[in-house]
């Protein structure tokens, strides 16, 4: 949102979508620019959204990995989307990307959400 022409192309995208796909790190937890874009899909109108926790493969503490899906979802809450029940797909992008069979499999969950 901080970007003038990404903001203007996502308003008149938004008009036409079911849902978004929120992508946070699981490494850095929800960045401020995380509240302004779950804040514009809520202003454009955006349904729903469905949460992808990248980098899970670089957290090692599973109750850092289960904090930073409290903050989301409570950040989703806030906004008026289901947090408490919306589904948050946790996995590695890069993973995916290298083909690893693990992570490729949670982005084709995240796709069937």
């Amino acid at each position: 949102p901080g970007h003038a022409d990404y903001v203007k192309n996502m308003v008149t995208g938004a008009a036409q979508m079911d849902g978004a796909i929120l992508v946070v790190a699981a490494t850095d937890g929800p960045m401020p620019q995380t509240r302004e874009h779950i804040l514009l899909g809520r202003q454009v109108g955006i349904p729903r959204i469905v949460v992808f926790m990248n980098k899970v493969d670089m957290v090692d503490d599973e109750e850092l990995l289960e904090l930073v899906e409290m903050e989301i979802r409570e950040l989703l809450s806030f906004y008026e989307y289901d947090g408490d029940n919306g589904p948050v797909v946790q996995g590695s992008a890069l993973g995916a990307l290298n083909g690893e069979g693990k992570w490729v499999e949670t982005v084709m969950n995240l796709m069937e959400q």
